[in-house]
């Protein structure tokens, strides 16, 4: 089967907003029962309201994205209810964050720390959800060589030095779990319920050098599958579907070389700031050679005033003596 490469953001937010798919998304990384999904989305667009043969089109895009350049992160965010395994129920903040570029990850702290302001009402009341972080990540993590990883907490007690087993509302509100996608680390793997979702964003079998459409080898074994595959079947034949991409991938285009250009520019202020710090290390290391070069000049100097007080002091004593020998015949 044909379908969409997920990794775009514009075929990512198609799948997500079945809400099944998201169920299934949700569900299945944090392994827990998704009863319920709210999408609350938060999207960057490339193109505005223009006519699509407008000659004109790349100058806007290029344009609006230099005036928003500083928004690299495609992030979606959920209010997930998960049932528990004791039955009980509970609100969840789920964020999912997408960077095609390494660089694109340092801007995610700046989106977490809106994510705590966020309230929803649980029970009547307002209270603040715990945040789970789910990234996606369209490079590789060079210590990480897994597709998928789970960064969780562990309540330490430091007096007694032991793993507190239970959890504190308070704490779960501050600090949050985080899940990690390394989509060019998914492997040809198609075993458990996990490989099945990953699978669908596994970076080969590309038809096209654009890597906008792909074959999807696997078999639908599950309904959920299934319903992600028939979304991105459609959005990747689908003409409108397909010339979104096509802006959001020339847009992306136009981001990597302006931020080339600015890479370039800071690479070389540093360069140029690391030889005047070399210039100057230099000129240390030559004011410190003078100065033990005059140290050792006072060195000789304290040497030398040192033997002449010697010899002042031998003087004196021979003066002393003869002195005493001449006053002892004058008698």
């Amino acid at each position: 089967m044909i379908i969409a490469n997920p990794i775009y953001d514009t075929v990512f937010k198609r799948m997500m907003e079945n809400e099944r798919v998201a169920k299934f998304f949700i569900g299945t990384l944090l392994d827990e029962q998704i009863t319920k999904v709210e999408v609350k989305p938060q999207e960057y667009t490339y193109k505005g309201e223009f006519e699509e043969n407008d000659p004109k089109a790349n100058e806007i895009i290029a344009e609006r994205i230099q005036k928003r350049y500083n928004i690299w992160v495609y992030r979606l965010d959920f209010i997930a209810t998960i049932k528990t395994a004791t039955g009980e129920y509970k609100k969840v903040l789920i964020e999912i964050q997408k960077a095609k570029n390494q660089i694109d990850l340092m801007r995610f702290r700046r989106y977490l720390g809106e994510q705590y302001k966020k309230e929803d009402k649980v029970n009547h009341e307002n209270n603040a959800l715990p945040i789970t972080t789910i990234y996606i990540l369209g490079f590789n993590l060079p210590e990480i060589q897994t597709a998928c990883i789970k960064v969780e907490r562990n309540y330490k007690d430091l007096v007694n030095s032991k793993i507190i087993d239970k959890k504190s509302d308070f704490v779960e509100k501050l600090t949050h779990d985080s899940f990690i996608v390394q989509v060019n680390r998914i492997t040809n793997r198609y075993q458990t319920k996990l490989d099945q979702l990953l699978s669908v964003f596994e970076q080969n079998n590309f038809l096209d050098d654009n890597k906008i459409t792909k074959q999807f080898q696997h078999p639908t074994v599950s309904e959920d599958v299934k319903i992600m595959t028939d979304i991105l079947h459609y959005t990747g034949i689908n003409p409108e579907d397909r010339k979104r991409i096509e802006i959001e991938q020339e847009a992306w285009r136009t981001v990597n070389a302006m931020f080339e250009d600015k890479e370039r520019e800071l690479l070389q202020r540093i360069k140029d700031k690391e030889k005047i710090l070399e210039e100057k290390d230099k000129i240390l290391e030559e004011k410190d050679k003078v100065l033990e070069e005059k140290d050792k000049v006072l060195e000789e100097k304290d040497k030398v005033l040192e033997e002449k007080d010697k010899v002042l002091e031998e003087k004196d004593k021979l003066i002393n003596k003869l002195l005493s020998q001449i006053n002892k015949k004058k008698q």
